[in-house]
């Protein structure tokens, strides 16, 4: 099939790659080759390009350039944040909270984390997926060392109370982590004004390339190391730096910053044409609050609808039934269990994530192909 052909509308999974992060990368993989971490005048050369990478970085989210710390995505700078975290700062206590909705990523690396010792509270969600804040107050202890909850959630674009979660773990004197995977580059971020501790992020998420991720660690907070060998990345992740990558996350970055506004309007304005549209289908609703809600996300439930045989039968359309990272297992989303929907619902429920890249023509016609589907 030509790609052209292509009704994507899967982009919470990955976005398609900004040509002009592309260009930033090719010089990388060519003449600029070298190791940015040689002592020779090339090797140093390429640093100083990866050190401008950290400060695109940085300037997105309001940091300290050697507050960042470059992984290979945000599964890698989860494991790194929390079990470095829980395991620099166990002599303090073993408890940790998360979130039931929160990514595999989060939830898989708390239950390794059970297993060698420490203990997690997994908190609720309302009805339209926020977080049930007297739960979480409740759930708070002396000996809670970590609060992990997720930004933006990756199946409903539902926005968390990040600003009330921090404050009281904070009073707590607990450290916050939060997995902003679907938030970094897609809305305004500032890591001091708003007091996060730790955060993780991913390049492909907003137009950069596979492969490539960061973990914002405030200056101050303990991680113990993770990856041995060679102290690369201010000794807490060893390894040869993905110099092309790195390249072009940071340019991704740049490009975020300066068009975040203009996407978001545009993006917004193909969602409500979106949802607006197919809410008119008779049985159908939306997953999730609506008014905390990124802009870029649905996540719509349809009657009498087998949703991962709609994904199949439709070779040219690309949307989601869940996370991408659990896609391959043919069973409802736990995100949408979580808030209440029964198995069935939840299976007949599609995610549809939406680019700077889509266009109206693109809407009108997955609206079409959805309601024709839907009469037969």
């Amino acid at each position: 099939m030509n790609t052209s052909e292509l009704i994507y509308f899967d982009n919470n999974a990955t976005t398609p790659l900004d040509e002009r992060v592309l260009e930033s990368m090719l010089p990388y993989f060519k003449n600029d080759f070298g190791n940015s971490s040689s002592s020779h005048h090339f090797g140093k050369r390429i640093n100083n390009a990866v050190q401008k990478a950290r400060e695109q970085i940085s300037s997105l989210l309001n940091a300290e350039p050697k507050e960042i710390i470059f992984t290979s995505g945000a599964t890698e700078s989860i494991n790194l944040g929390l079990k470095g975290c829980a395991i620099a700062y166990q002599s303090k206590g073993k408890h940790i909270i998360t979130c039931k909705t929160e990514h595999k990523a989060v939830l898989d690396t708390c239950k390794y984390l059970e297993q060698i010792g420490f203990e997690v509270t997994y908190i609720s969600v309302k009805n339209d997926g926020i977080i049930d804040i007297e739960e979480f107050k409740n759930a708070l202890r002396k000996d809670t060392i970590i609060v992990s909850i997720m930004w933006v959630n990756n199946e409903t674009g539902v926005i968390q109370p990040i600003e009330d979660i921090i404050e009281l773990t904070h009073e707590n004197d607990s450290i916050f982590f939060t997995d902003a995977t679907q938030a970094v580059g897609k809305i305004p971020i500032d890591v001091y004004e708003l007091d996060i501790d730790l955060l993780s992020f991913s390049a492909h998420k907003f137009y950069g390339p596979k492969g490539i991720g960061g973990l914002f660690i405030k200056r101050g907070i303990k991680v113990d190391t993770q990856l041995h060998g060679g102290g690369h990345e201010y000794g807490l992740r060893s390894g040869t730096s993905n110099v092309p990558a790195i390249i072009g996350i940071g340019k991704a970055c740049e490009i975020a910053l300066e068009e975040m506004k203009v996407n978001s309007e545009y993006v917004k304005y193909l969602q409500n044409e979106l949802e607006d549209r197919l809410l008119q289908i008779k049985g159908t609703y939306s997953n999730g609050n609506k008014s905390n809600r990124i802009y870029n996300t649905l996540n719509i439930c349809f009657p009498s609808f087998d949703a991962n045989f709609f994904i199949d039968k439709y070779k040219n359309i690309a949307v989601s039934n869940g996370s991408a990272c659990t896609a391959a297992l043919v069973q409802p989303s736990h995100v949408l269990i979580e808030m209440g929907l029964s198995e069935e619902q939840a299976l007949g429920s599609l995610r549809l994530s939406l680019s700077k890249k889509n266009t109206i023509e693109e809407v009108n016609e997955l609206i079409n192909i959805i309601t024709t589907y839907l009469k037969r």
